[in-house]
């Protein structure tokens, strides 16, 4: 299951040539040599790493699942499990949720990395990980690094550990620095992580138990 965003991704013709052209003299095997240079360069610039990541399979995905409140009462739901390999349609499915302040989206992969969404209305978007070295391993978490534009080991961006928006669950009573001390916590598990996201955020834990017990069941 799945990866803001939107990141979207010929011509021919005939030329005829004179007599005057069809000469050896007129023919630069270097300059041939230099243009197949440059176009080799430029499909290097085209090259995707995501082309290279395998989705995750349903083995790989612990859960998929959207939190928002609607006239206060707050709603645990599970989401299709193909969305944990696409952060695009993730979002887009959360801002279909009547929430009274956004929705917030949750993936859980392998027990090893969770992604969190929030997002509020079309334009407000936050997204993190709790492991950015995953980002060369699942594709929602490569999708995360670019949405923040950064590459695990590079600039200021670590090799592993927490990144992007750490303080997107503040203004629900999550502080970014408690966020981070949860995501840094080597023996805690993603779908463990989530569970405390869950109630730093003051759902229902028991429900959110619920959900994921059942995804499996035909509820994801």
């Amino acid at each position: 299951m799945a990866r803001a965003l939107d990141p979207e991704n010929q011509l021919g013709g005939q030329l005829e040539v004179s007599e005057d052209l069809r000469t050896d003299d007129d023919f630069d095997d270097g300059d041939d040599l230099e243009d197949d240079d440059a176009v080799d360069d430029e499909d290097d610039e085209d090259y995707d790493e995501d082309d290279d990541l395998e989705d995750a399979r349903d083995d790989d995905i612990d859960f998929v699942v959207a939190l928002y409140r609607e006239d206060g009462v707050a709603t645990v739901l599970p989401l299709a499990a193909d969305l944990a390999n696409d952060l695009d349609e993730l979002a887009a499915q959360l801002q279909r949720l009547p929430g009274d302040t956004g929705a917030v989206g949750l993936v859980s992969l392998n027990r090893e990395v969770l992604v969190a969404v929030r997002v509020r209305g079309p334009r407000h978007v936050q997204v993190l990980t709790s492991d950015i070295y995953y980002a060369d391993v699942w594709p929602i978490v490569r999708d995360v690094a670019d949405f923040h534009d950064l590459e695990p080991g590079e600039d200021d961006c670590p090799e592993d550990g927490p990144a992007g928006d750490l303080a997107m669950f503040a203004s629900q009573g999550l502080s970014e620095m408690d966020l981070e001390a949860m995501c840094m916590e080597e023996d805690l598990a993603s779908d463990e992580l989530a569970e405390r996201i869950v109630r730093g955020i003051k759902f229902d834990e028991s429900e959110f138990q619920r959900v994921l017990n059942d995804y499996w069941e035909g509820e994801g």
